[in-house]
């Protein structure tokens, strides 16, 4: 049986995940693409045989089985909420939403339907990264104490887009772009305890949030996590790297160039390559078939992306307050339903 997924949201997310359709049209109809702008709808719509435009979510539900979301941020509850009424799974691109009230929302409506709710993180299923958390999680490179993630690439939209507005984007870079690698961190290395964030609009007057970013995390193990990245940049040297430091060796995914390299005392060595000019949505959509026809757990979860925002809501929280950031249980495993959790813990009292 195929599934019946409309593409709701026809900007440029859209087109990434299109390209890796193609590669699942044994699995998946593309019935129909949503945009408010219907001659963007018509022109997705095009792309795949059969399709027709909509320029109202509401008016294809009956028409669909799940749906891939790629809207501005600030509508993802309110379609989320109407998709889940109706029945329908949902792939949601991040961020799940813009609170952690409607984040929870989304979370427990999507039990209460037992329908699936994913969040689209791609670099979980990027395979360079997929193999350094294998090599990770084997000891390859022995007792890891630092993982450092450098994104550098320039985004600036037209004037009045509503990426540049604070209120809808979510925040700043940080929130909008750097959730795909406060996941990464998490994912790699566990429990966080606490952590930085210093962010600045310099190089990035477009933006009302931050567009540059620097995010140091602790974590329960002892080791370190950092995440710099930027929408000003005018150049690049690491552009999309990480670099995994353990007490025998370090290993470098280099995204830009497509190797995976081990570096140790007696040189370096590519372990793998990949196209590095390919996002590999086509596994995320996969996953997300998989999950819907109960073949797998939900990698990507919405507890997992609560969480995960949570820690990004407590860093910025401490930034204002110039005080460094309690993050203890907000690790993937921890207990998450309780509200308040994207807030700093209260001081106990003396």
């Amino acid at each position: 049986m195929k599934h019946r997924l409309a593409i709701i949201g026809c900007g440029g997310m859209e087109g990434t995940h299109a390209s890796g359709m193609d590669l699942l049209a044994d699995r998946l109809d593309i019935v129909t693409t949503v945009d408010p702008d219907l001659e963007r709808a018509e022109a997705a719509a095009a792309r795949f045989p059969g399709a027709r435009a909509a320029a109202k979510h509401t008016e294809v539900l009956d028409d669909i089985d799940a749906a891939l979301v790629v809207t501005p941020h600030h509508t993802h509850y309110e379609i989320g909420s109407d998709l889940l009424a109706a029945g329908k799974h949902v792939l949601m691109e991040k961020p799940l939403a813009l609170s952690e009230s409607e984040c929870l929302d989304l979370i427990e409506h999507a039990e209460r339907v037992d329908r699936t709710l994913m969040v689209a993180y791609p670099m979980r299923y990027h395979p360079l990264v997929v193999e350094l958390k294998r090599l990770l999680d084997a000891n390859q490179i022995g007792e890891v104490f630092q993982i450092s993630i450098w994104t550098e690439q320039r985004t600036q939209y037209a004037d009045g887009h509503w990426a540049h507005s604070a209120a809808t984007l979510g925040g700043g870079q940080l929130f909008s772009h750097g959730c795909h690698y406060i996941d990464l961190l998490l994912w790699f290395l566990g429990d966080p305890v606490s952590g930085t964030h210093v962010g600045t609009r310099r190089g990035t007057p477009w933006l009302e949030g931050e567009g540059t970013s620097n995010v140091s995390l602790e974590f329960a193990n002892g080791a370190l996590g950092y995440h710099f990245g930027t929408w000003g940049a005018r150049g690049t040297k690491l552009g999309y790297s990480i670099h995994a430091h353990g007490t025998e060796a370090m290993l470098e995914a280099d995204l830009r160039a497509g190797k995976l390299r081990i570096y140790t005392r007696s040189g370096v060595k590519t372990l793998s390559r990949t196209d590095q000019h390919r996002k590999y949505v086509d596994r995320e959509l996969g996953q997300f078939l998989d999950c819907v026809e109960g073949k797998s757990p939900v990698p990507t979860d919405g507890p997992t992306s609560l969480q995960g925002l949570r820690v990004i809501w407590r860093l910025y929280q401490a930034e204002r307050e110039r005080v460094v950031a309690d993050l203890t249980g907000l690790g993937f495993a921890d207990p998450w339903r309780a509200p308040g959790l994207d807030r700093l813990p209260v001081p106990a009292a003396r």
